[in-house]
């Protein structure tokens, strides 16, 4: 028996809209202002750790090169604290 291929495409859209469906999420429930607040602080005083240790894993690299080249700095960069 052939069916015309217009009956064999109606099961795979049915398919991918069931899955579409499955896959729909929810809108986020309202959040707390004070949470929110404090998830804020948090994630700049991440943000700022993560920028100091990029910065010396940085002046390690560079440091490294310079001696592995033999290259020797004219003055010695200021500590940042």
């Amino acid at each position: 028996m052939k069916a015309p291929k217009f009956w064999m495409v109606i099961p795979a859209l049915l398919v991918a809209g069931v899955v579409g469906l499955a896959y729909a999420k929810l809108p986020a429930p309202p959040v707390d202002p004070a949470k929110a607040a404090e998830a804020k602080a948090k994630a700049a005083e991440a943000a700022k750790k993560g920028a100091e240790a990029l910065s010396k894993s940085m002046d390690r690299v560079v440091e490294r090169y310079k001696k592995e080249k033999g290259i020797k700095s004219a003055a010695a960069p200021a500590k940042k604290k």
